[in-house]
Parts: C-alpha cells; sequence; structure tokens
C-alpha cells in the first residue's frame, strides 16, 4: 500500500470518527498500530526506494491531558527490491526493527479529538542482505519524532492515527499507522 492511499485510509478513520466524546483522564495505557513505512536513501551502500507493511506496540503513562512517557517496540517490516549490484540484478532486502522510549506533548482540540507530537530514542538493528546473503547487520540508537491525531471512539479506547519518521544512523524511514490506544 503507498503512502497516499495509507494517509487516505487514516484521515478518512479520523474525520469519521469525530462526533464521539472524549474523556481523557492520566493514568496508564496501551497502544498498537499498522502503516506503511518507507526507506527512500542510501543504507548499507545499497540505494533502497520502497516501502512495507510496519507494525508496533507501546504503552506509557499518561501525566495529564497534555504529556505521557511512552515506551513501545516498532517493526518496519521487510523492505524489497531488485537493483542493479555491480553489473548484475540482485535481490535486496533490508529489515529493522527496534525499541523506542520518548514523550508525547498533546493538544486537546475539544469534544473527542486531540493533536500530539512525540519525539525520544530508538534502539534499533537491522538486517541487509543481497540475493540471501547477510550483508550487513547495523545497530544503533537515534532520534525518532513524529506527530497525529487522538480521536476518543470511548471513555477508554482512541483511535490513533499518526506520522512517525525514525532516523537509521545517516537513513530515514517514514512511517504512517493508523491504531488504537486503550486507557486503564
Amino acid at each position: 500500500m503507498n503512502r497516499n492511499k495509507t494517509a487516505k485510509l487514516v484521515l478518512m478513520a479520523t474525520l469519521a470518527s469525530l462526533p464521539m466524546t472524549a474523556v481523557a483522564d492520566s493514568g496508564f495505557f496501551i497502544g498498537g498500530s499498522i502503516g506503511a513505512a518507507t526507506l527512500d536513501e542510501d543504507f548499507e551502500g545499497l540505494g533502497l526506494d520502497t516501502d512495507s507493511t510496519s507494525f508496533g506496540f507501546n504503552a506509557g503513562w499518561r501525566f495529564s491531558d497534555l504529556l505521557a512517557l511512552e515506551a513501545g517496540y516498532h517493526n518496519f517490516g521487510k523492505f524489497e527490491e531488485t537493483l542493479d549490484v555491480g553489473g548484475l540484478l540482485s535481490d535486496v532486502t533490508v529489515e529493522a526493527d527496534g525499541f523506542t522510549v520518548g514523550f508525547a506533548a498533546s493538544i486537546p482540540l475539544g469534544g473527542t479529538t486531540s493533536l500530539f507530537g512525540r519525539a525520544g530514542a530508538f534502539f534499533w538493528d537491522a538486517d541487509t542482505a543481497i540475493n540471501d546473503f547477510n550483508l550487513a547487520r547495523p545497530e544503533d540508537n537515534n532520534l525518532y519524532y513524529g506527530a497525529g491525531a487522538d480521536v476518543s471512539i470511548s471513555a477508554r479506547l482512541s483511535l490513533i492515527g499518526d506520522w512517525t519518521r525514525y532516523e537509521l544512523e545517516e537513513t530515514e524511514s517514514d512511517v504512517i499507522s493508523i491504531g488504537f490506544r486503550y486507557r486503564f
């Protein structure tokens, strides 16, 4: 699924949920999401321009309607592309995943909706291969940041739509996702 189709899906789902009433409390929350990740960079010497299906889980503590601490896991899926490597067509794959820890700040818009921004540290590793031969296993910790909308569909359950950029050494991956958040 390309980035434009995913963005339209997130927007339609968010707009469809606007008439509900919101209740935002402090406390523990969990969430999960699925989306589309893009990689359009030179990663470990390989010029990739591809997408994959990604997913993630997170949990955290909401201090107020405005600030939360969150930690999670994100899997980018498998980026695959056929490239000319040294004059030969080769199947190139990159798989990456990692853990996040950071903060999210929200701006309640009234009713059911709030906008949020998030940022923190991303601790990741990846596997890169050409024709199923392992090329490299880079790992690092870098920044992630993003923004999105939270629409309450009940007193405890919210629909989340967001965009997040993950830094992977000198490469970036953008993820557009839709998911849920459950507040205890």
